[in-house]
């Protein structure tokens, strides 16, 4: 079970957000994001800000891809094509749906966590809470497409154009999305963060859906059993939670942006901030009990989720936090805060 070494503190800070957002908006010039571009994987090297993100063009499955855009300054992005640079597989496990990319990388590659679809889960805002399309199978189809099921892949690139799928990282069975690893090893095994939906009630310890840990040796073998690190808060603004950028290593410790859902995953998405032990990650040091940012302009409120920001990338540049994020399922965001000025809240310093 996780452990919290600092109390938690309720303060009044929260992340800057940028007077030029959205900074990515839907293209109309291009059929395939001509309606949603959102939830974006950002790296920051060598002056350049790479964006991908996810995008989807107005048509009834609702297929969803990744587009690519690059910037020198962090909020003016050029889309790199007019062609999405990576798209759902034509007979594969991902042919409905890739969704979500979050970036880490190790030497000279970028492994990407990404999440997908059997089958395209169709203009989802139309039908109830958590109904999507599904397909048309036989008695025997595994669960995974029969419920079409969002699982969680891994990608490898070198240079965010050309992609290899290198296969399932989550149990089949399971809605397993926001699963992001960390950015190096820790003391020799990779870590990960996920949020197994199904996961839920006493024999779990959670009463809504959490942020769980687990390590393995090998980036496609996760089978080490997984520890229980983040968990909802009854009757507040994050009942369920979730993981939301890579974790960002500073000197004290392992920073965790992560987004909590009201009313049990029915309301507003907003953001929280944890700190996490750079030796043993689940050890939880501190976590703030108010959020860090929360849906308040129209490009937030008024789209395809109604309320909600929902980070995907992050990185520190000198000593400021970047936070790029979903805003409202329609476009992207950028919010900005000092990096000492969180971390020194975090370790409920006065």
């Amino acid at each position: 079970m996780h452990q919290e070494t600092a109390s938690p503190k309720t303060v009044q800070f929260k992340l800057k957000k940028n007077k030029s957002n959205p900074v990515l908006k839907p293209n109309p010039e291009n059929q395939w994001e001509n309606l949603v571009v959102c939830n974006p994987g950002v790296w920051y090297e060598d002056g350049t800000f790479y964006m991908l993100y996810r995008a989807a063009g107005n048509d009834k499955d609702h297929v969803i891809r990744f587009g690519l855009a690059t910037s020198k300054n962090g909020v003016d992005f050029i889309r790199s094509s007019n062609d999405p640079v990576f798209s759902p597989s034509e007979n594969g496990p991902d042919m409905g749906a890739v969704e979500d990319p979050r970036i880490v990388k190790f030497g000279e590659e970028y492994y990407i966590t990404y999440a997908y679809r059997p089958y395209p889960p169709g203009q989802y805002w139309k039908f109830g809470h958590d109904e999507i399309n599904l397909p048309d199978c036989g008695p025997n189809a595994p669960a995974v497409l029969k419920r079409n099921i969002a699982n969680s892949g891994l990608l490898l690139t070198k240079d965010f154009k050309n992609f290899r799928r290198l296969g399932r990282i989550t149990q089949s069975n399971l809605d397993d999305r926001d699963v992001i690893l960390f950015p190096e090893k820790i003391k020799g095994k990779y870590a990960m963060l996920h949020r197994p939906k199904e996961w839920i009630g006493e024999e779990y310890g959670c009463n809504y859906p959490s942020i769980w840990i687990r390590y393995s040796t090998d980036l496609m073998v996760w089978e080490e059993p997984s520890t229980l690190l983040l968990d909802g808060k009854e009757n507040t603004w994050e009942e369920k939670i979730g993981g939301s950028t890579p974790p960002l290593k500073t000197k004290d410790g392992w920073l965790v942006i992560y987004h909590g859902v009201e009313n049990g995953g029915q309301g507003y998405y907003r953001v929280g901030a944890a700190l996490l032990d750079l030796e043993d990650p689940s050890i939880v040091k501190g976590r703030l009990d108010d959020w860090v940012m929360e849906p308040e302009h129209d490009y937030e409120i008024d789209g395809f989720y109604k309320g909600c920001v929902f980070p995907t990338g992050n990185m520190i540049i000198e000593d400021t936090l970047y936070v790029y994020y979903g805003a409202a399922d329609r476009f992207v965001g950028l919010a900005t805060c000092d990096i000492n000025e969180l971390l020194k809240l975090l370790k409920n310093e006065d």
